[in-house]
C-alpha cells in the first residue's frame, strides 16, 4: 500500500464489497469531535443504536483491546468516543482483554506474558479516564465464564465458515479455529449477562470480519445484532499502514519526550524540497502526517482549517507543523503518565467484572505490584 493516499482502501472495501453504510449517509450524528471530523468511515445499524439510545433504552458499548502490545495514539478515536457515550449517556463500556487470543495466535510467547500485558492495559485504561463504575473488564484467562458462553454459541457456526472468513488451515492450532466463538461471546456479553440488547461495537476496518460473523451468530442464537462503527484507518507516522514490524510507525502513549521528538521529526511530510519552493508553492495538506494528527486529535475545526490553508499556501513550514505536534503529543503523554502513576490496585479491582476474579486477585496484585515498582 502506498503512502497516505491509499490508506482508506480497507475502509472503502467494507462499503463496496461488504455492504457497510457510509457514515456520510446518516442524517444525524452525535455532537462530538470524532463524528463531526469524520473520523468514522462506515457503520452497520448505528442509526438504529442511536435512536434506541436517545429513546432511553438501556445500552452498552463493547470495545476490546489485545494483550499483545500497548496503547498508541491511534486508539484515541475509539477511546474518546467510548468516553463520550459513557459520560453523556451513562453507557457502560465492556472491555474484553483478549489475552487468550494473543496466546493462541502466537502474538506473545507465553501465557504469562499475555496476562502481564493485560494487567498493564487495565492500568492504562483507568489512567485514560474510563469511569470506574461504568467500566467492566472481561479478562479472558481469568474470567472463564466467557468460554462457557462461547461454547454455547459454537453450535451456531461451522468450521467451513471459520475457514472461509479467516483462511485458517487444518495445520493451524485449534485455538484459532475456536476463538471466533469467544469474540462472539464478547460482543453479546452485555445481552447474555446483563440483558442489555442495544450494543455498539466501535472497531477498525480490519476487525470487521470478526463482527460480521459475530452478528450472524447473534441472529442464529436468538440475540440482537450489535451495531458497528468503523474508524478510519490512521496512517503511521511514516505515512504507511502501522505495523508491529516497524515500531517507529506509531506513537505510543508510553513514549517519552525524546522518543516522540525522534519519531515526529521523521514524519511523512507534504512539504516541498526547499523552504523557498515551499514558500512559493505551498505544501500538500492531504498527505502531511503532522497536520493530519493535529487536525484529528488536538485542534478544533476552526484551528484545523486555518492551519490547513496556511500550509497549503506556504505560510507554515513542515518543520513548524512537526514542532506543534511534538508539543501536543508530549503534553498528552505526560498527563497520561502522571495519571497512570496514581492508579491503585483498589481501582483495578473495581473495574474487574463482578466477583469473578476473587480467586485470582492475589496473582493479579502480584503482577500489578511488579509493574508499578
Amino acid at each position: 500500500m502506498g503512502t497516505v493516499s491509499g490508506i482508506l482502501e480497507d475502509n472503502e472495501k467494507l462499503v463496496s464489497q461488504f455492504q457497510a453504510q457510509r457514515f456520510s449517509s446518516l442524517k444525524e450524528v452525535p455532537d462530538f469531535y470524532t463524528f463531526k471530523k469524520g473520523l468514522f468511515y462506515s457503520h452497520r445499524d448505528f442509526d438504529v443504536f442511536l435512536e434506541k439510545l436517545n429513546k432511553g433504552e438501556k445500552s452498552a458499548i463493547v470495545s476490546g483491546v489485545n494483550a499483545s502490545g500497548t496503547l498508541q495514539l491511534g486508539h484515541k478515536t475509539v477511546f474518546d468516543t467510548n468516553l463520550f457515550f459513557q459520560k453523556k449517556y451513562g453507557v457502560p463500556v465492556y472491555i474484553p482483554i483478549s489475552d487468550d487470543e494473543s496466546y493462541v495466535a502466537k502474538k506473545v510467547k507465553t501465557r504469562e506474558e499475555a496476562v502481564k500485558n493485560g494487567v498493564k492495559l487495565i492500568i492504562d485504561l483507568i489512567a485514560y479516564g474510563f469511569d470506574l463504575k461504568l467500566t467492566k473488564i472481561v479478562f479472558d484467562f481469568y474470567f472463564t465464564d466467557i468460554f462457557s458462553i462461547a461454547m454455547n454459541l459454537s453450535r451456531h457456526v461451522t468450521m467451513s465458515e471459520i475457514k472461509a472468513v479467516y483462511g485458517y488451515q487444518n495445520e493451524d492450532n485449534i485455538g484459532l479455529h475456536f476463538y471466533p466463538n469467544v469474540q462472539a461471546a464478547h460482543v453479546l456479553f452485555p445481552e447474555i449477562n446483563d440483558g442489555i440488547k442495544n450494543t455498539l461495537v466501535p472497531i477498525g476496518p480490519d476487525e470487521d470480519a470478526h463482527l460480521r460473523l459475530g452478528r450472524d451468530i447473534a441472529v442464529r442464537a436468538g440475540y440482537q445484532k450489535p451495531a458497528i462503527i468503523h474508524a478510519k484507518f490512521v496512517p503511521g507516522i511514516d505515512g504507511l499502514k502501522m505495523s508491529k514490524s516497524r515500531p517507529d510507525s506509531a506513537i505510543f502513549l508510553h513514549d517519552t519526550a525524546d522518543v516522540i521528538k525522534k519519531k515526529v521529526s521523521k514524519a511523512f511530510s507534504g512539504g516541498k524540497d526547499t523552504i523557498e519552493e515551499h514558500r512559493k508553492s505551498g505544501g500538500d495538506p492531504d498527505v502531511d502526517i503532522s497536520l493530519m494528527y493535529l487536525s484529528m486529535y488536538f485542534l478544533d475545526e476552526e484551528e484545523s482549517s486555518r492551519l490547513r490553508e496556511d500550509y497549503k499556501h506556504g505560510k507554515i513550514l513542515s518543520g513548524e507543523l512537526k514542532k506543534m505536534l511534538i508539543e501536543k503529543v508530549t503534553e498528552f503523554n505526560k498527563n497520561f503518565e502522571e495519571r497512570r502513576k496514581k492508579v491503585t490496585f483498589e481501582q483495578v479491582k473495581q473495574v474487574l467484572l463482578h466477583n469473578a476474579y476473587d480467586q485470582h486477585l492475589e496473582e493479579i496484585k502480584n503482577i500489578f505490584d511488579k509493574i508499578k515498582s
